[in-house]
């Protein structure tokens, strides 16, 4: 009888790593041992490890929900290729193909079942499965259970029978982000309540936070672009019309691109994703409904040309970025614009009075995010309950110092606007009135006889876009009842110690004009994906013969190796397998079949060859 492996043996010798991460070692020596538990890792933080190294460690099948077809595809490709039997039943698996799995899983022949939720819980699967030996269930993604979460799948609340069918089989659910009021949702909806909860750091070191003012959105992307030339990325837009527009736009500007939405026909979506998985240097435009289960891991960049509906989905739509380690960067555009759309949405839902009441308090968090005035990174972490972190040094206001400045004397003019005006009017009429703009509106309405007509010249327009967004941020303007994008006075303000003169305001305010030009994409080059002292020509070389063992296998190359182990290879030049087996990313059964063909690459470009 073959003996059960420790978990560190399944670690090296399966996925070719010398150390846990984090948490890794208790979660997964808790899972062993029988128990149950909720997970909350980031993306890239290595959350499947602590499922997978359990399942081949226990007796029996371990059985994943997960919500994505292409991201149980990657992960069973990944798993095959490392040795592990693993395979996925789902809507894409044809009879014969599903009919195989089922008699691998009869006999014992899989370490590890993927199945969508819809799968496991229509017809008999589940009953079948009571009659077999049973590992462990995972719940992957487990935030689809959050019925007000930025990715819902009403099958995950039916997950629940989990609990009451299968209570001696432990359960693990695995998130990569959930604020406090999402983890209890969680806990309850999948009946969690005595399991252990294990939280890792985070923060995502090497993902560079940029925000930038919203003034030419089309001119600012392509800038950025300009910087990324040849990198996969994706690009968030708010609605199909401008997915569709800002795709041409990429395309025309000579980046590989297309566009990703639930309007397109789904074998135009599946083209895309493929595509986007298989090729380098892809550029995806999409709406939200891309990227959930992306388990793509050399995306460069994410940017953001309108804001998300809250910060979680932004710290959950970012985090596709750099999944393998290496630098990225999350971009954004913003501006006052961007707000009154995701009202109207909260608004019009069917949600509950109170559930409303909690998604704008989201949505304030995310707009004081885009307005504070210190680093992004703290007041992210500080969102999902990690506190006391330090300035991070890697974001647009670490990187690009522009201390704050006294606004106090702007803002009560500001105000004074607001009031003036009756509370009616959004902020660029506002700034029209302030700096005297000879408009028809402003003439029809009288506003050019006000006492406030043209007394804000201090400031340009940028500079009082922002200072009124982030007046709003603070509490001293609100969104008008009424739904048409007015400003009224907020809470703070109806205090008035502003407006008297009696306290004083400080902000960070975008530079003058003349200083903001050639800085739509300032410091948004990624830093070097790869250390230093790795051969340029050795590590091209490497990744061209990773496509060409991709395009036989019909495989992602991330699949085959992540760019870190290329990386790492091209560094150590290693020059036996006994060398190429200590790298990261190289377990036994990847050095099997692919060390000699490898080392044969390195031999190839070394000097003495």
């Amino acid at each position: 009888m073959t003996p059960t492996p420790t978990p560190r043996q399944v670690l090296r010798e399966v996925f070719g790593y010398d150390a846990f991460r984090g948490p890794q070692a208790a979660i997964v020596e808790h899972v062993c041992a029988g128990g149950s538990a909720l997970v909350l890792m980031p993306t890239g933080g290595g959350k499947s490890l602590c499922y997978q190294i359990p399942a081949l460690c226990r007796p029996g099948t371990a059985v994943v929900v997960s919500p994505l077809i292409a991201l149980m595809q990657d992960q069973v490709s990944a798993l095959r290729q490392a040795g592990v039997r693993a395979a996925a039943l789902h809507s894409a698996e044809s009879g014969a193909s599903a009919a195989a799995t089922w008699r691998e899983l009869q006999t014992g022949g899989l370490d590890l079942l993927y199945v969508s939720p819809e799968r496991l819980l229509n017809g008999d699967l589940i009953e079948r499965l009571a009659d077999l030996p049973l590992a462990l269930f995972a719940i992957d993604e487990a935030h689809c259970v959050s019925q007000w979460g930025h990715d819902f799948r009403p099958e995950y609340l039916q997950l629940a029978v989990l609990a009451e069918r299968f209570r001696a089989v432990p359960r693990i659910a695995l998130t990569a982000t959930a604020d406090p009021r999402t983890r209890s949702e969680i806990v309850a909806r999948l009946g969690l309540e005595q399991a252990a909860v294990f939280t890792a750091s985070f923060d995502r070191p090497n993902i560079r936070y940029l925000l930038r003012d919203k003034s030419d959105p089309k001119r600012q992307l392509l800038e950025f672009l300009a910087s990324q030339r040849g990198h996969a990325g994706i690009v968030y837009a708010r609605s199909r019309k401008r997915v569709e527009e800002f795709a041409a736009l990429i395309k025309a500007d000579g980046h590989d691109a297309l566009p990703y939405h639930a309007g397109l026909a789904a074998d135009t979506r599946g083209a895309a994703l493929e595509r986007f998985r298989h090729g380098s240097g892809v550029i995806v435009v999409a709406t939200i409904a891309f990227g959930m289960g992306i388990d793509k891991p050399d995306v460069r960049f994410v940017a953001h040309v309108d804001l998300p509906k809250s910060l979680e989905a932004y710290y959950q739509e970012t985090g596709r970025a750099g999944r393998d380690g290496l630098p990225a960067i999350a971009w954004m555009v913003h501006g006052a614009a961007d707000v009154p759309p995701l009202r109207r949405f909260i608004e019009e839902s069917d949600a509950a009075p109170a559930q409303k009441r909690i998604e704008h308090g989201r949505l304030d968090s995310l707009i004081g995010f885009a307005e504070t005035s210190g680093c992004r990174r703290r007041i992210l972490l500080d969102y999902l309950g990690e506190t006391g972190s330090a300035d991070c040094g890697n974001c647009d206001v670490c990187l690009e110092p522009n201390q704050g400045v006294d606004v106090t004397e702007p803002a009560r003019k500001a105000l004074s606007a607001v009031y003036r005006t009756g509370g009616r009017f959004g902020a660029a009429h506002l700034v029209d009135v302030l700096l005297g703009g000879d408009t028809a509106r402003v003439r029809s309405l009288g506003h050019d006889q006000l006492g406030v007509y043209g007394i804000g010249r201090e400031l340009d327009r940028l500079q009082w876009r922002s200072l009124f967004r982030q007046l709003t941020a603070r509490g001293y303007v609100v969104a008008a009842a009424d739904g048409h994008g007015g400003l009224e006075f907020g809470p703070e303000a109806l205090v008035r110690p502003l407006l008297r003169g009696e306290s004083r305001l400080e902000i960070r305010l975008p530079p003058p004009a003349r200083e903001r030009r050639g800085r739509a994409s300032g410091g948004a080059t990624t830093p070097a994906a790869g250390a230093e002292s790795a051969d340029p020509d050795l590590l091209a070389a490497l990744k061209a013969w990773r496509l060409e063992q991709a395009r036989q296998q019909r495989l992602p190359p991330y699949v085959v190796f992540h760019d870190r182990t290329l990386v790492a290879i091209a560094e150590r030049r290693p020059t036996g397998l006994d060398e190429l087996a200590g790298l990261t990313g190289i377990g036994t059964a990847k050095l099997a079949s692919y060390g000699e063909a490898v080392l044969e690459v390195v031999r190839r470009l070394s000097p003495q060859a």
